[in-house]
Order: C-alpha cells, then sequence, then structure tokens
C-alpha cells in the first residue's frame, strides 16, 4: 500500500493535533479530525475545517472513549491512527485493539509488544540492567518480604555514605502505584520497618498489592533525555541528540527544554560530552534489543558527579520532540520535522538514512507557554484570552491551538497549556538572547472571573533562561 492512500485519525486535541495534521498535509495523506463540545473553538478544529473541510471533522463526547474512536475511524474509512501524546499513547491495548480489530489498521506508533514491554517500569529495569544500562541503585522486583526489604535498605545507605553521599536516603515504593502514590522517604535506617510496613498496607488497600520497590532517592540531578527514531522491524535505529528538561514545576512538570542536554563550551565537574555519548549509546542499545519501530524518548537521571541512571523509556512521541528537531539536520539540511518522520516510518516507509547522515548545529530552547500562576504552585488559571500575539522571527517556531482573531475560553477539561516556543541559536549567548526576546515580544491579555488579569508564567520563563544548563 502506498503511503499516500492512507487515511489518518489524529486521536488527540490542540497543538499535537495541529503539528500531525501538517505533518499529513507535508506527506501528501488525508486525515480526519475528533473534537469534543470543550473543543469546538480550539485552533486544531478551525485549520482541520480549513485543509480538509467539514468531512475531515467528527464530533466526539471524549477523547478517552476508544468505542468512539474506532466507530470515527470507520465511518471516515481512516486506515491509520496516530494517538499523539497523553490519552491512548501508550495503551498497549489499545495499539492492540487497532491493528486486530476486524477491520485492522496501523497504529504509528511503536507495537504493542513493545509499549507493554517498556511501559512497565520494573521490567524496563529489568531488561536495562541485563544489558549493563545503569539504572537507580534498588530493587528491579517487587519486594513481599520485610527481612529482605530492610537488608536491602541498610546496603543503600552504606552505599551512598561509602560514597561521600551527605544525607543517605531511600524511597519506599508501593510497586503497582504510579502518579507519585504510596512514596515514602527513609533518612534513618531505625525508621525504616515501620516505614515499610505503612507503605505495604498502603499498598495492599489501594491496589490490592503489597509489593514494595526499594530505591536510593538521587537528589541534586539534571534530568536528560534521547531521542530515538527506528523503522518498522528496526531495520534502521538513529538517535536526535539529547535535551535537557531539568527546570520543571513544583510537581515536576516540564516547562523549559534545552538541546543539547549539555552546553558544548561550559565546563562541567565531569566530562560532559562523555556522558552524552553513554546514555546515547545505551538507549539506542536496548531499542535495538527489543526492537523498537517508531518514535521514543528514554529519560536519564545525571548526577552532579556525572553519573547517569536510566528512569524510564516514553513509547511515543513528546511534547520537546520539537526542540530536537530545531538542531538537527538530515544530510546538512534544516527544517527536521520528526512528527513526519514518525508518520512515515509508521506506515512502514523505511527510515533511508544512517546516523552519520544526522548531524547537529548550535543550540535549541524549548518554552511552554502556561496559563498558571507560578507563585502559587503553578496554580491553573482559568479565563478567557483576549488577545495573544508575538512577533514572528526566522530563528522561532511557535506551536499553539489559541486562536488569533477571537478570544479564547480556555476550557476547564484539560491542562491550560497555550503554546510552545522553539528558538534556535548558534551557541549559548545567542540562544538565551533570542530567548528572552521572544518572550518579552509576547502579548497575552485576558481576564477571569469577576474581571481577574490572566495569570501565565512568562516571567517565570524569563527568569529560569538564566539558568539553562547550569549544574
Amino acid at each position: 500500500m502506498d503511503i499516500k492512500d492512507y487515511k489518518v485519525l489524529i486521536a488527540n486535541r490542540g497543538e499535537i493535533a495541529i503539528r500531525i495534521m501538517q505533518a499529513c498535509r507535508k506527506l501528501g495523506l488525508d486525515f480526519v479530525c475528533v473534537y469534543t463540545l470543550e473543543d469546538a473553538f480550539s485552533g486544531h478544529v478551525r485549520l482541520a475545517r480549513e485543509l480538509g473541510g467539514e468531512k475531515s471533522l467528527y464530533r466526539i463526547s471524549s477523547y478517552h472513549d476508544a468505542n468512539e474512536l474506532m466507530a470515527v475511524a470507520d465511518e471516515s474509512g481512516a486506515t491509520a491512527i496516530h494517538p499523539g501524546y497523553g490519552f491512548f499513547s501508550e495503551d498497549y491495548r489499545f495499539a492492540r485493539r487497532v491493528i486486530q480489530r476486524e477491520r485492522g489498521m496501523v497504529f504509528i506508533g511503536p507495537s504493542w509488544r513493545v509499549i507493554r514491554e517498556l511501559g512497565d517500569k520494573i521490567n524496563t529495569k529489568r531488561l536495562a540492567r541485563s544489558l549493563g544500562v545503569p539504572t537507580v541503585p534498588g530493587s528491579d522486583r517487587p519486594i513481599y518480604d520485610e527481612m529482605e526489604a530492610e537488608e536491602l535498605a541498610g546496603k543503600l545507605f552504606a552505599f551512598q555514605t561509602e560514597n561521600q553521599i551527605s544525607s543517605p536516603l531511600v524511597l519506599v515504593k508501593a510497586s503497582a502505584g504510579g502518579g507519585g502514590m504510596g512514596i515514602e522517604e527513609v533518612h534513618d535506617l531505625d525508621l525504616f520497618r515501620s516505614i515499610y510496613r505503612r507503605v505495604r498496607n498502603y499498598a495492599a488497600r489501594q491496589f490490592k498489592d503489597e509489593g514494595v520497590l526499594i530505591e536510593q532517592r538521587i537528589r541534586d540531578f539534571n534530568h536528560l533525555e534521547v531521542q530515538i527514531l527506528a523503522d518498522r522491524n528496526c531495520k534502521s535505529v538513529v538517535h536526535f541528540g539529547t535535551r535537557n528538561c531539568s527546570i520543571q514545576s513544583v510537581g515536576l512538570q516540564k516547562r523549559l527544554e534545552v538541546a543539547p542536554g549539555f552546553d558544548p563550551a561550559r565546563a562541567y565537574r565531569f566530562d560532559a560530552a562523555k556522558v552524552l555519548e553513554d546514555i546515547t549509546n545505551h538507549s539506542l542499545a536496548m531499542a535495538r534489543h527489543v526492537r523498537y519501530d517508531n518514535a521514543g524518548t528514554w529519560e536519564w537521571i545525571v548526577t552532579r558527579e556525572g553519573n547517569p541512571y536510566l528512569m524510564e523509556v516514553n513509547t511515543r512521541i513528546q511534547v520537546e520532540n520539537g526542540v530536537s528537531a530545531a538542531i538537527a539536520r538530515v544530510r546538512g539540511k534544516e527544517g527536521t520535522d520528526i512528527i513526519a518522520e514518525q508518520i512515515r516510518i509508521g506506515l512502514g516507509e523505511p527510515l533511508g538514512y544512517a546516523q552519520e547522515d544526522i548531524s547537529f548545529e548550535g543550540m535549541g530552547i524549548e518554552y511552554r507557554i502556561i496559563a498558571e500562576d507560578p507563585d502559587n504552585r503553578f496554580t491553573p488559571w482559568v479565563g478567557r484570552i483576549d488577545r495573544f500575539s508575538w512577533k514572528d522571527e526566522p530563528w522561532l517556531k511557535l506551536h499553539t491551538h489559541v486562536p488569533q482573531a477571537m478570544s479564547y475560553d480556555i476550557p476547564t477539561e484539560f491542562d491550560p497549556n497555550l503554546a510552545l516556543g522553539i528558538v534556535w541559536g548558534k551557541d549559548m549567548d545567542e540562544v538565551k538572547e533570542r530567548g528572552l526576546e521572544f518572550l518579552r515580544g509576547i502579548s497575552l491579555e485576558g481576564s477571569g472571573s469577576g474581571g481577574v488579569p490572566m495569570k501565565t508564567n512568562l516571567d517565570f520563563l524569563q527568569k529560569k533562561t538564566a539558568d539553562i544548563l547550569k549544574f
């Protein structure tokens, strides 16, 4: 089947739906979009109508309803589904259903088996260790025995003391938990047993599983990522460099990303180039081992001493793919579109180039512009946007679903993400200067109930620009 014979159902909303739509148009593909009542005035709906007409739009009650999405696919004649990020993007059951149903379609993402294998953090840790990939010290399986758990905790305290880590800490985590639930810190081995019992009992009540993980608590680290792309059957696997996502909200949600992961011109306490090379090689080795076959991200912790530890693998396209694309050149050509590449190889085309064909130039920053109050623990702001504009520059790409020609009520049903601004510069000084110029040139005005002025994170992003890639 020729790639241009496919029709792609975009099973997402907002900015990522727009970018998938634009990538489809670039590849000559038909597409169909979905939207909910709350998103009726979203930019992704307006662009779908502009590019594909009313026949490209289907209203649904929820982006979380797989049955509705399948019904839209059948009604529209879609032959592939792109899940974007969030929603069903890392749900292996959904991916399996897409390809195995009576009218099977292509799932534009890794195979469901890969999603299942790497979506399990315990399994990912065990796999990594089997390949010699460094992971956070601690258990790689649930522990049910109290004596075994206490013995491991003692070894982790001793390890940290031997490595001159001040104020050592151990994490006790419900193995079946998620989203930060069922996690406690232990700073004294004498307190371990009581905390272990508390977490175990909590896990039994909440998750019907008493299994507990014991890990070293890593503090004072940078959060790095490696962007991987692999075609079907893992015939070709390449990386699109690294990025640093250490500037986050109090809830550990990313707010600013930088590529590459460390500043080539800065002197660190460790060999930064070697660390980047090591985490890239480890990520590629794992991708090849599991026969990874689409876009994916390997997430890492790097300590102040330069020790890297794999955290997890995200089996989907990520919000920050654009900042990696900003510095990447395929055969010297600017304008890499990782989403378009993801779609192309997801539909069966070969990658068509090797690692030696990819080069990197300059530095990039991605700013996440959000309606929130950073001074109040990043509380989301709700209200109407009356004005949103910015100055176009050749070194800037801005992605947004917020309409520019009309007022826009921010839907309360979703995170108040407004836009992504991606800035390129030849080095750190230039990219920071341009980043500040971009932020200061934004006009973003609105009001909430009772006329309360709009809250955004623009000032926070300006202040944090000075801290980029500092350790």
